[in-house]
Parts: structure tokens; C-alpha cells; sequence
């Protein structure tokens, strides 16, 4: 399954960070605590070289907690900060400000000690598409300031938003890379809903989804499913998640002709409550 997306807009929004990077204190990386590495652009360390930056782990609600925990620990050990945010239930959103002026204590007081306390910082608000970012910012600002929708690729210009007196925000579009090498960041990014479900085969993403729940989370598949059990795993990720959807699509009745399982309709319900967080809280990757 090779996934590749990168619509124009994306490539103006690269223009975009290179040109306004001068104009910023900060920089803010919003990611999915789900999957931190793959909605992690591997561009943004080159085009923000040098400004201290902040990871906001945005989604916790779905995540594993432990997970998240070890994730936190990694970023900061490589000197980030770090705020852990559902930025839909509002967590972790009213410590922002706080958090970006602490990473910032150092420029604050050489200014300060300028004659320039007071001055407005601005920070940079990066994030891939639909990992959370608009929603954030209009928490953050504690109204609608960014246009929100549950589907890539909606913000599409930069705009400066006011938080207080002293913090400004540039909100800018979602921006992905030109190709992923490695087949488990496009198909996390997929079932996260980070691109587009029309450029995949949902039955293929559902197996490969279905083969980790049961490898990783098997109670979470029992109890999402009511299924006593999970079947043998013998096979490659597609054999094994096609019998896990299967099993799942039979416990809920999607029969067609002739008692054949519809594991497309399964395959669609999976995603759909994968990300809904139905079935429960899933990291789909590790710190190594």
C-alpha cells in the first residue's frame, strides 16, 4: 500500500513557515498523543531550526495512558516542552499561555530588562491536517477563531489570533509530506483520518487496524466486539485482521447473500469507532 499526498496547498504552506519563522518566539507543535511520530511532520525540525518549540500531545481522551506518559518523558528529554491537551473537552488548554511564557522566561526577561516588558509574543502553531489544531486554537482563544471541520485539509490560510495582551498565535494550514517511507506512518495517519479515507482501500486498512487491536489491545476487541474469543494468529496482517473482521462482522449481523460477512461495512464501522474512541484509549506506537 503505497500512500502519497501532498496537494499544492501543502507546498505553499512549506513557502509559507520559511517566510514567517523570523516573525515568531516560538514555535507549537500540536500532535496526535496516538500516534506521535507519524503526525509529527519530519520537515518542521529544518524549518523551524533554532526556535524553542512546544509539543502539545492533543488527544490524550483516546490515548493510552502509560503510553502517554513515556511519550511526554521522550519530548522532553530531547528539550521540548510539553502539554497534554483533549482539546475537544477543553484539558490542558487554560495552561497554554502559561506553559509558552515558562519556555520563553529567558526572552521575556531579557526583554523586560530592555525597557520592552509587555511586548507581544508570538507563537507558531504547526500541526498536520485534523490533528486538532483549529480546535485548539479556538479553546485557547476561548472562542471561534479558526474554521474547525472533522476532515483534512480545511484551514488553508495563516491568520495571526489574539489570546491576551501579550500572546499572539499564527494559526497555518495542515501540512504532510511528500511520501511516506515507512507503511506504518501512512496507514496510522490513515486511520486516524489524517488523509483522506478516498485515496485507501478501507477493507485493506481495516485488516491491517483489526491485526494490531488484537495484537496489542485483544480484551479492548473482545469487549468492543463480543467476541469470546480472538482467533489463532498464524498469519500476515491482512489474513489475520480479515478473520478479526469477520468475527466482528458476524457478532453484529452485517450479513449479505449466502451468510458471507460484509467485512467492507465491518471495516468502515471499525474505523469509524476506532476513531470515535468507542472501542476505547489505543497508542499505535512507542518511543523506541
Amino acid at each position: 500500500m503505497n500512500i502519497q499526498w501532498y496537494p499544492g496547498h501543502m507546498t505553499k504552506t512549506r513557502r509559507m513557515i520559511a517566510e514567517q519563522i523570523k516573525n515568531v518566539d516560538a514555535v507549537c507543535e500540536i500532535l496526535d498523543a496516538r500516534i506521535p511520530i507519524s503526525s509529527r511532520n519530519p520537515d518542521v525540525d529544518e524549518l523551524t531550526a533554532g526556535k524553542p518549540r512546544l509539543v502539545v500531545l492533543n488527544r490524550v481522551d483516546q490515548a493510552d495512558p502509560e503510553a502517554t506518559k513515556q511519550w511526554a518523558a521522550y519530548f522532553r528529554a530531547k528539550g521540548y516542552a510539553v502539554l497534554e491537551s483533549d482539546a475537544r473537552g477543553g484539558q490542558g488548554t487554560a495552561k497554554f499561555a502559561g506553559a509558552v511564557r515558562e519556555l520563553l522566561a529567558d526572552k521575556l526577561k531579557a526583554y523586560a530588562e530592555k525597557g520592552m516588558a509587555g511586548r507581544v509574543v508570538r507563537v507558531m502553531i504547526l500541526g498536520i491536517p485534523n490533528v486538532g489544531k483549529s480546535t485548539f486554537i479556538n479553546k485557547v482563544a476561548g472562542r471561534k477563531t479558526a474554521k474547525t471541520e472533522d476532515r483534512p485539509g480545511v484551514t488553508r490560510s495563516k491568520q495571526w489570533v489574539p489570546i491576551d495582551k501579550g500572546l499572539e498565535l499564527l494559526d497555518t494550514p495542515g501540512i504532510l509530506w511528500p511520501k511516506f517511507e515507512d507503511q506504518s506512518v501512512g496507514l496510522n495517519l490513515a486511520y486516524t483520518g489524517a488523509v483522506k479515507d478516498d485515496i485507501l482501500d478501507t477493507e485493506t486498512l481495516g485488516c491491517h487496524l483489526m491485526a494490531y487491536l488484537g495484537d496489542k489491545y485483544p480484551e479492548a476487541l473482545k469487549t468492543g466486539y463480543k467476541l469470546a474469543s480472538l482467533p489463532e494468529r498464524e498469519e500476515n496482517d491482512i489474513a489475520y485482521g480479515y478473520r478479526l473482521l469477520e468475527a466482528a462482522g458476524r457478532k453484529r449481523g452485517f450479513l449479505v447473500s449466502g451468510g458471507e460477512v460484509d467485512t467492507e461495512r465491518m471495516a468502515k464501522i471499525l474505523l469509524d469507532e476506532f476513531r470515535a474512541g468507542k472501542l476505547g484509549r489505543f497508542t499505535l506506537e512507542l518511543p523506541e
